[in-house]
């Protein structure tokens, strides 16, 4: 997943102190000028090696992430990463933005590492051994000072890295079905029967329940069914702005979405109000085929649907599942051959 490698992200003081110890053993293997000299360039290489390395350990949010993560992202980040402050007195930064400006800063404190870093080298080499000493401990405040500056957002880089690292592996680039509807009326059990996924549910930080995740193939392609519990299966005016947010994650996602009804009313929801949410996630969801499933078959069939089943008996599964991939009507991409 484009996320679960980023490393750890150093405070400030972690890198001062990393800097400057190595700087000191340096020091020590030699003497004179070259001990001023070495010290320098090992603090300071060490400072900018490492802001630059904490940059160039995140994926490009423009080009490199998918939308889906991307909006995935943002709505994780939107309550857990925020900016104490704002630029020129705005509404303080969160989510995306707010990692991206944390690492612009970083970025810039590496280039001035350098800066410092060749600046200071210069006058070591046209002086005597107590003026190179002064020059050398005057070069480590200003080290020193401008990585303490972005230690707010050496902070925010690594709180986004410990949100983001865990998220399910999703395929953005394969073929998925998102499954909704209100609850109990058989999501996981469908999810569940076609992936044999029974239990295997991964916690994304915007839910309680967890997201259920299946994989099933047709005609050696592989498909992906997400159940949504604490997702889909509300009204859109039920859901805070973080789990709507989660949801515009889903509509990049999902190539064909099976909103499942029960009829027979067992589920607990009075089934105009199961229609209601049918309709608002058709609304929601209108780059994508929305077929309309009457589960419980067995039981009831008092709804107009566009197919019926009975995932407890197994009738008519694998008519709606073929009917999903049919929808979809996913081409993989050959190779080019010229």
């Amino acid at each position: 997943m484009i996320f679960e490698d980023l490393p750890t992200t150093p405070t400030s003081e972690e890198l001062i102190d990393k800097a400057f110890s190595r700087a000191a053993r340096s020091g020590n293997a030699k003497s004179g000028l070259e001990a001023q000299q070495s010290m320098l360039q090992t603090a300071a290489n060490i400072m900018s090696d490492n802001l630059e390395n904490v940059v160039t350990a995140w994926p490009d949010f423009e080009y490199d992430v998918d939308p889906f993560y991307y909006e995935l992202a943002n709505a994780i980040l939107d309550v857990s990463i925020t900016h104490s402050e704002g630029s020129d007195g705005d509404e303080p930064t969160t989510g995306v933005d707010a990692l991206r400006q944390s690492l612009s800063q970083v970025s810039w404190a590496g280039r001035k590492t350098r800066e410092i870093h060749e600046e200071y080298q210069s006058r070591l080499r046209k002086t005597d051994i107590d003026t190179a000493r002064k020059h050398r401990q005057q070069a480590f405040a200003r080290l020193a000072d401008i990585v303490e500056q972005v230690d707010e957002h050496l902070r925010v880089i690594n709180d986004a890295r410990n949100e983001l690292r865990d998220l399910p592996e999703i395929n953005a680039d394969e073929p998925t079905i998102v499954v909704a509807g209100y609850p109990n009326v058989g999501k996981s059990s469908l999810v569940n029967d076609v992936t044999n996924a029974r239990g295997e549910t991964d916690s994304y930080p915007f839910t309680t329940t967890g997201i259920g995740l299946g994989h099933f193939e047709r005609d050696h392609i592989r498909y992906q069914i997400v159940d949504t519990p604490g997702l889909l299966d509300r009204p859109p005016q039920e859901r805070n702005e973080i789990e709507s947010q989660a949801v515009s994650a889903l509509e990049h996602l999902g190539d064909c979405v099976l909103v499942l009804l029960d009829p027979s009313g067992e589920c607990g929801y009075p089934l105009e109000s199961q229609l209601e949410l049918r309709d608002a996630i058709e609304a929601q969801f209108e780059d994508a085929p929305v077929l309309t499933i009457g589960n419980k078959a067995d039981r009831s069939r008092d709804v107009e649907a566009d197919y019926y089943m009975s995932v407890e008996t197994g009738e008519n599964v694998e008519r709606v599942l073929e009917a999903a991939v049919e929808a979809i009507d996913y081409e993989p991409e050959l190779p080019f051959d010229g």
